[in-house]
């Protein structure tokens, strides 16, 4: 077949319905990594879990489907069409709650996200694996051979625009609901298309129905009641999921279902999260604010570390941020001002640094706030890296890492191993926690490229003497011993587990301690005078 003749081909109706199922079986793997990623995150074992259950899936779809091809007709394949798009209804709906109701089976945390893919999304593969032996049956060629082949072909280029469409298009510009509404209705007009031109009474009816139903999902899915507080901005970026939130006064960003940054926005200075006070401890370990020029941040979220630095410190902040829509939410919810002082990068941490010009002296400091609980890119841990971050460094500079994990015990494999690549490479290294409880938590590892050997008494000596834009009394409070890393790994590119080291915190409260609120410290104290308060 020539490229004319392929450009003038027509689909015919098992064609025409192979490739729609191929578009959107591979369209709804690519969108439940979405789906799953708020509750279990985006791992390697997430990805894994989709991946084999579609496949399964679809491999059972398949054999059932051959079984039954023989007496297939293309009005069977209207009804698995619509019954697709129904389940499709009830992913849009019930996704929330399904995922919420699986999230509490005891499996590990390797395979906890398995039960949420196979109710989410294993019945509407299954049901789409039927129609390529179906069009098989039913597309006319001379031998089974000619007839899978051609079949296989036409779900293939399904398949490629389906990722494709899903990947770059759909996923970057519409909501999760929005995007399964579209596939729902995709396989409608299909089944439609299947009847023409027997146009039945029942097949049109079943289609309006089916159609209602898909609408009154989104409808209901996008109404729902958020105990978080007022969803104000929802999008689904190339990178993740973003939602800002406000509670009362707060204003909360979350990433892919995590509380990343918040803002008060009765008093934008006041730290809502107070490990991002933390950052400031590295102004303990030289010279001082007045002798600091450069400063980078990897990972900008809600910006509230940069702009806090740029304000009180008339210091030039970089801030290399990969997701381009999250430092866009910055700028439109949480005050973010580009001034002449402040410059971000859409870019990766790595890469920025590879690339960086060799002229430039050197940043006084670098902080590395690009981890989350579940999800760590592994490129950003190793030594290799590190040793970078050394290299971009000034003579006297500092890095502070914003590592997630438990201080001690089971969960803190990562922080060990974290904090021993780091010490490989930094002559000193100091860390703090940011809660007293032994929860996962924001562990703050502090490392020097000179040698300094700081006890925790001359670090607070220098607290006393120095005028900070924060007190960091409480923050050197929680100084915490080297910890043993005899067992841990030492973190390389040829080999970084990082997946393996953050399972333990799988299923763990994660904790971020915020710091006191003082309208409510000052309401509280002129209702009651005699009571004690007790912050949180």
């Amino acid at each position: 077949m020539d490229v004319r003749t392929l450009a003038s081909y027509r689909l015919n109706k098992p064609e025409l319905a192979v490739f729609v199922a191929g578009i959107a079986s591979m369209g709804l793997e690519i969108l439940a990594g979405r789906v799953i990623a708020p509750q279990f995150g985006s791992s390697i074992y997430t990805w894994g879990s989709i991946i084999t259950i579609c496949l399964a899936a679809l491999s059972l779809g398949y054999w059932q489907g051959g079984k039954r091809a023989k007496t297939a007709t293309n009005r069977e394949m209207s009804w698995i069409l619509l019954g697709t798009a129904i389940y499709i209804a009830i992913v849009i709906y019930a996704s929330d709650l399904l995922l919420l109701y699986t999230s509490t089976m005891p499996l590990g945390a390797r395979y906890a996200s398995i039960p949420a893919v196979i109710a989410l999304f294993g019945p509407p593969t299954y049901l789409l694996g039927f129609i390529s032996p179906y069009g098989a049956e039913l597309c006319n060629k001379e031998g089974v051979g000619e007839a899978s082949g051609h079949v296989y072909a036409v779900g293939t280029i399904g398949s490629i625009l389906g990722s494709a469409l899903t990947t770059f298009v759909l996923i970057p510009e519409l909501s999760v609901e929005r995007i399964g509404l579209l596939f729902g209705f995709l396989l409608v007009a299909t089944a439609l298309a299947l009847t023409l031109p027997d146009f039945s009474r029942n097949s049109a009816g079943a289609a309006v129905v089916v159609s209602l139903l898909l609408v009154g999902a989104a409808v209901g899915s996008a109404s729902a009641f958020d105990p978080r507080g007022d969803v104000i901005y929802q999008t689904h970026t190339g990178e993740q999921e973003l939602e800002v939130i406000d509670d009362g006064d707060t204003r909360t960003m979350y990433l892919d279902g995590a509380r990343h940054s918040a803002m008060d926005m009765e008093n934008p200075d006041r730290h809502v999260f107070e490990y991002t006070t933390y950052f400031n401890l590295p102004l303990l370990m030289n010279d001082g604010p007045e002798e600091m020029d450069d400063v980078l941040f990897i990972g900008g979220g809600g910006y509230t570390g940069p702009q806090e630095f740029e304000a009180e410190y008339d210091v030039n902040v970089d801030v290399v941020e990969l997701d381009g829509d999250v430092t866009d939410a910055a700028e439109e919810y949480f005050g973010l001002e580009h001034g002449e002082n402040l410059t971000t990068y859409e870019d990766d941490g790595r890469q920025y640094l590879a690339e960086m010009d060799d002229s430039h002296d050197g940043y006084d400091l670098i902080v590395l706030d690009a981890y989350k609980k579940d999800q760590v890119p592994f490129q950003l841990t190793t030594v290799e890296f590190m040793e970078l971050i050394s290299d971009r460094l000034a003579e006297d500079g500092i890095l502070t890492a914003n590592v997630v994990s438990s201080p001690t015990g089971s969960a803190a494999e990562f922080y060990h191993a974290q904090y021993k690549t780091i010490d490989q490479v930094f002559p000193d290294v100091y860390s703090f926690r940011t809660s007293d409880r032994n929860s996962v938590q924001n562990v703050q590892v502090v490392a020097t490229k000179e040698e300094t050997d700081f006890s925790q008494v001359e670090l607070e000596q220098r607290n006393d003497q120095r005028d900070l834009a924060v007190d960091l009394e409480g923050a050197l409070d929680n100084y915490m011993d080297e910890p043993d890393t005899d067992g841990a790994p030492l973190l390389e590119d040829d080999y970084a587990p990082v997946d393996r080291l953050l399972d333990p915190m799988m299923g763990q409260r994660y904790v971020i301690e915020e710091s006191d609120d003082p309208h409510e410290s000052e309401a509280t104290a002129s209702s009651s005078a005699m009571a004690p308060i007790a912050h949180p």
